[in-house]
């Protein structure tokens, strides 16, 4: 099963550097991305990103099935965090509005 576009970001613990781990990802065509040795910001967009999706949808709501699950947070991710949510780090506009102004 391919997930292409997907990105599995991690720190360099060993349970992510390990071989079986990096070659389970690389037969899944899923791209690997480690902060580099000592850097906590490497993981702070990532960190940030994941505290968001848990307050604001999973935390809220009782996931009956791997599926409704999948479906819910791919539509908070695609309705909510990238058309809707404000980020300040982008000037307060949705990542959608903001690859917009970029790109024109």
């Amino acid at each position: 099963m391919s997930h292409n576009g997907l990105v599995h970001h991690s720190d360099q613990g060993v349970q992510y550097a390990s071989y079986a781990y990096i070659n389970y990802l690389k037969n899944h065509d899923i791209r690997i991305s480690m902060s580099r040795k000592g850097n906590p910001y490497d993981n702070a967009f990532a960190e940030s990103f994941i505290k968001t999706l848990k307050y604001e949808e999973a935390y809220l709501k009782e996931y009956r099935t791997f599926h409704k699950a999948y479906r819910n947070i791919e539509q908070f991710i695609d309705e909510v965090y990238n058309e809707k949510r404000l980020h300040s780090s982008i000037g307060y506009l949705p990542p959608n509005e903001f690859e917009m102004e970029v790109n024109n």
